[in-house]
């Protein structure tokens, strides 16, 4: 059975990230854009990161440009965007394609595991997030709207399972 942990990504700064550096850990991996009507959830997703990072949650950033290039930098201007803006600690990664043919592979499984609304693998919008339980398992998917404020009751059920 594939899991999270099968996948790598290109780190924001360039580095190869296998992700079964993050085995045994709750991952809540968000497709993120700097110029999104959202993108003020980086304040949530930040402060869920700090508030049960401790008890092994991570958030994984997955820039994305396939709506409307709501994320036109390169990844040094991502990255310094959301340090200087809002102050983001989380692991972030290069930017990626979410949907169509080029979608990073990740991104595939995730749609896979858990599709959206009537059954529709496609992402919807920037800020759509996946809850990954401590065996590498999706588990939930959360529309762009989603405030990350909400998602703390399904965090710490996983956390504590």
């Amino acid at each position: 059975m594939t899991t999270a942990y099968d996948f790598s990504a290109r780190a924001i700064d360039g580095s190869e990230q296998p992700l079964e550096a993050y085995r045994g850990k709750v991952l809540l991996v968000v497709n993120v854009a700097s110029k999104c009507g959202f993108t003020p959830q980086y304040t949530g997703l930040e402060a869920l990161y700090k508030r049960y990072r401790d008890q092994g949650l991570v958030v994984l950033g997955f820039p994305c440009d396939q709506f409307r290039q709501q994320e036109p930098g390169d990844d040094a201007e991502i990255a310094n965007f959301c340090s200087l803006h809002y102050a983001v600690t989380f692991p972030m990664f290069s930017k990626i394609e979410v949907n169509g043919k080029q979608a990073h592979p990740f991104y595939q499984w995730l749609r896979h595991e858990r599709p959206g609304i009537f059954g529709t693998e496609g992402i919807k919008w920037n800020f759509t997030k996946f809850l990954v339980n401590r065996q590498g398992q999706a588990i939930k998917r959360y529309a762009p709207s989603t405030a990350p404020e909400s998602l703390s009751d399904d965090i710490e059920a996983v956390l504590t399972s």
